[in-house]
């Protein structure tokens, strides 16, 4: 394949850090009423990520690449020839610290090393929203390590991996890797929330922080269940395990992003509402 046309230019001038990207072009639909999470066919959610690498040329990108994955100066692409979007980005002073505050395991030293001076980062923009989609980006992503990228990082959570753990996380390419991969766990003041559930076409879960489940375990046990398809989980469902119902979930507002971000997710929010509570309530 010829590499003439193909450039590391800043296709994206807007895009210095991870939260301001000018491929922002992810998630879009109309508010979703209650009771209708996970069944909206007509939703878009774009997933991208970012490898960091330091090639220093696009045909050292392109002789490195495995068997069956090709490029051109705008797609990446897969061995089934599905096509992802791809855009070479320049280096800046934030990245490499903001890589290793995400990552989710500590990256080896070498590929610390590596974020540390890279050269390009690579921005692949695919489909998400499902499952097998979710797995199909990771596979893309997985193709940009073996190429010689440090790792990935992921816009639509800012979650971060060495380039050794997505390998193992996509040839594993079940459930629980996948939710792990992409699904983060967010800490606030009073409550604790999930981040990126929409790349796998779930709504984002709400916990009170003060509830003793809301340590990441439960809400990481129910996305991967959700993930399995065991399942649906909308406004009003209960949840429960072995020792009987244990929550309620209830919609509640979806706007701690924009509808533009790639943080957004469109299939809204749930908080699980302690039954004990509500029963307090009453």
């Amino acid at each position: 394949m010829g590499v003439g046309k193909l450039k590391f230019t800043d296709r994206l001038a807007t895009a210095q850090t991870p939260k301001q990207t000018g491929l922002a072009r992810y998630a879009r639909a109309r508010p979703t009423p209650k009771g209708e999470f996970m069944e909206h066919p007509e939703i878009e959610v774009r997933t991208m990520l970012r490898i960091p690498g330091t090639w220093s040329h696009p045909g050292e990108l392109i002789e490195r690449l495995p068997t069956g994955f090709g490029l051109t100066p705008e797609m990446l692409v897969m061995p089934d020839g599905q096509e992802i979007e791809f855009a070479a980005m320049p280096p800046d002073d934030q990245f490499a610290e903001v890589f290793r505050c995400a990552c989710r395991q500590p990256a080896t030293d070498e590929e610390m090393a590596m974020v540390e001076r890279y050269q390009v980062n690579i921005g692949l923009i695919g489909p998400g929203g499902s499952l097998q989609a979710a797995v199909t980006m990771m596979q893309a992503g997985a193709a940009m390590v073996m190429a010689g990228g440090a790792g990935v990082f992921i816009d639509n959570s800012a979650l971060a991996h060495g380039g050794t753990e997505w390998l193992a996380m996509t040839e594993d390419a079940g459930p629980d890797a996948v939710s792990f991969a992409y699904v983060g766990i967010v800490r606030g003041a009073q409550d604790v929330w999930t981040m990126g559930t929409h790349v796998l076409g779930l709504p984002d879960i709400v916990m009170r922080r003060e509830d003793p489940e809301a340590d990441g375990e439960t809400i990481f046990e129910l996305i991967q269940s959700l993930c399995q398809g065991d399942k649906p989980l909308g406004h009003g469902h209960v949840v429960a395990d072995e020792a009987g119902p244990r929550f309620r979930a209830e919609a509640t507002p979806n706007d701690a992003f924009a509808a533009d971000s790639p943080m957004h997710n469109p299939f809204g929010r749930l908080r699980l509402v302690s039954l004990k509570d509500i029963a307090q309530r009453n």
